[in-house]
């Protein structure tokens, strides 16, 4: 199993940043690859970003592309999600997951983090 833990959300202006972070633990060795989704009231979960943990090959939602920056610190077994110019649309709750080979599904699961941009 793996553990999955965020951190970083919070209320920012419009225009403004924030870093989220998440930290798996558990059986991290069978871990190919991490992402963050979002769900906002009354929507659906979406894929926002994700990264492969061992090349840091990235992929992007187009909403969030230029703005956004997903990273991985192998040393400290740690991914971040950097979001600038934050637009008062990417208020949700963020979630951080992980899959254990390419292509799969995600099976991991944090328990998600508020983030709110004010206009």
């Amino acid at each position: 199993q793996v553990q999955l833990v965020e951190s970083g959300g919070g209320l920012v202006q419009a225009g403004g940043s924030l870093r989220l972070s998440c930290a798996p633990s558990g059986r991290t060795f069978s871990i190919y690859g991490m992402g963050w989704f979002r769900q906002a009231p009354g929507k659906e979960r979406e894929f926002v970003a994700g990264i492969s943990w061992s090349v840091g090959s990235t992929s992007y939602a187009d909403s969030v592309k230029g703005r956004f920056t997903i990273s991985r610190d192998n040393a400290k077994n740690t991914v971040y999600l950097q979001m600038n110019s934050l637009k008062p649309e990417d208020t949700a709750v963020y979630y951080c997951a992980a899959r254990n080979s390419p292509g799969s599904r995600y099976r991991y699961w944090g328990q998600g983090t508020q983030v709110t941009v004010s206009s």
